[in-house]
């Protein structure tokens, strides 16, 4: 019977992260997955027939030959340039297996039309979002924001950011509703209001974050990598492999054998794994995860960039909810041939948001018209399973269900969060060592 350190179930982003962390740490790691190819739930695929075949619509290109030129992401994010995601490549070395591509616009959505997100002064004042006093009203917030460091309260002007709320400080630099809602969703990358009453200082940290990522390469602030999504969990795959990390396709789990309430091993094809920890996505264990919602995803694929967009070749756009009277976000992100997922000339845009309603195309039918014409649709809808316990006595830590949003900022939350049940250490990239993979004190 073989012995390993952690199990880890399924290959999605998160588990093959954190597969590919753990195995840099000193575990021994067996992974599993029950489909013949990486990604899981957030897999890309190709070829377009395969993709045609899965959602049984017909192939709208009726070419074989262009398409294994396509790789179509099934969950498409974005990754910000100086975000937790990036550094988790670049610290695991993980980016020698992949190479990105900047996407050339961030876009947000007000009364009907497509606006170009400000994030530099420059842009603040070519604005068409705002007003001339506004502009210069939000110019100061953006500067205060650059110039903020949490460790000098100097920089804070008079006030404690862990107790003022958002909402007071829009107020105290006298911004209006227009202002709060495209800085709120479309910078911060809140995809609710709740922040306007948490601390100022979650929202600082979260706008920083994007303006950094925005300095790195100017166009956006967000990365894309060539071949689609899929190639970053076969890059942790790879790099849990050289780790001495096991991995095993196309094999299901019989069972999950547990002992005083605690995992200790997995059954797969009659042969028994044991382990000490778990690590699965929800599909493994619906007896320990609760549906909290649902998400819409249309994957559209065009021969055409988004119009007002300056013809750009990838882009993402935000509609805060407000502007169509809802409670969440609806998303779209667009991607094409420059990216090497799709034949030259094409384009792949997906619209994507929180179900509110029991029509949910009709909830997205905004962003759709974004798109117009469109080749071909293929429409998803997912459940959002969250996890009913810590993991702490089970020893099983299970992952979120990916949401609507076109970024990794809330995965990469659920990541660290993860990482800290497992190992008990804080996630920080850069002073990772085998000390924080020492086992837990879970007694």
């Amino acid at each position: 019977m073989q012995e390993f350190d952690i199990i880890v179930l399924g290959t999605g982003l998160k588990e093959c992260i954190l597969s590919g962390l753990m195995s840099v740490g000193g575990k021994k790691v067996l992974h599993i997955d029950r489909n013949p190819y990486y990604g899981g739930e957030s897999a890309s695929i190709s070829p377009l027939e395969e993709l045609c075949k899965r959602f049984q619509v017909s192939d709208p290109v009726k070419s074989k030959d262009c398409g294994k030129e396509w790789n179509i992401d099934l969950i498409p994010k974005f990754l910000l340039a100086n975000g937790q995601l990036v550094k988790m490549l670049m610290y695991t070395e993980v980016t020698r297996y992949l190479d990105f591509k900047v996407v050339e616009g961030s876009y947000v959505y007000k009364a009907g039309k497509v606006h170009k997100v400000p994030s530099t002064e420059p842009e603040v004042l070519a604005s068409d979002l705002m007003g001339m006093f506004d502009k210069r009203r939000f110019r100061k917030l953006l500067l205060y924001i650059l110039n903020f460091e949490e460790g000098d309260p100097r920089t804070h002007q008079n006030m404690n950011p862990n107790d003022t709320t958002m909402r007071d400080l829009f107020r105290k630099f006298d911004l209006g509703a227009d202002v709060l809602e495209f800085t709120g969703h479309a910078l911060a990358l809140h995809h609710s209001d709740d922040y306007l009453e948490r601390p100022c200082i979650e929202t600082i940290r979260r706008i920083k974050l994007y303006s950094n990522s925005m300095g790195r390469y100017n166009s956006s602030p967000y990365l894309y990598p060539l071949y689609g999504l899929g190639e970053i969990p076969q890059g942790f795959a790879r790099l849990s492999a050289a780790y001495g990390g096991t991995y095993m396709l196309n094999r299901g789990v019989e069972e999950i054998m547990m002992e005083n309430g605690k995992v200790t091993a997995v059954k797969s094809k009659g042969e028994v794994f044991r382990c000490k920890q778990l690590i699965c996505d929800p599909s493994y264990v619906p007896n320990r995860v609760k549906k909290v919602g649902r998400v819409i995803r249309v994957l559209c694929l065009l021969n055409h960039p988004v119009k007002n967009t300056h013809d750009a070749s990838s882009c993402q756009i935000i509609i805060p909810q407000t502007q169509l009277k809802r409670k969440s976000d609806i998303f779209v992100c667009m991607v094409s041939y420059t990216q090497n997922v799709a034949p030259e000339g094409l384009y792949i845009a997906t619209v994507s948001t929180t179900i509110e309603t029991s029509n949910p195309e009709k909830e997205v039918q905004p962003g759709l018209e974004l798109l117009e014409p469109i080749m071909q649709k293929f429409v998803s809808i997912n459940n959002i399973f969250v996890p009913t316990e810590n993991g702490k006595k089970s020893q099983i830590f299970v992952s979120h269900s990916y949401d609507a949003t076109t970024h990794f900022q809330t995965e990469c939350e659920d990541i660290k969060d993860m990482f800290f049940r497992i190992t008990g250490k804080e996630f920080c990239v850069g002073e990772l060592n085998k000390d924080h993979f020492e086992d837990s004190d879970d007694d």
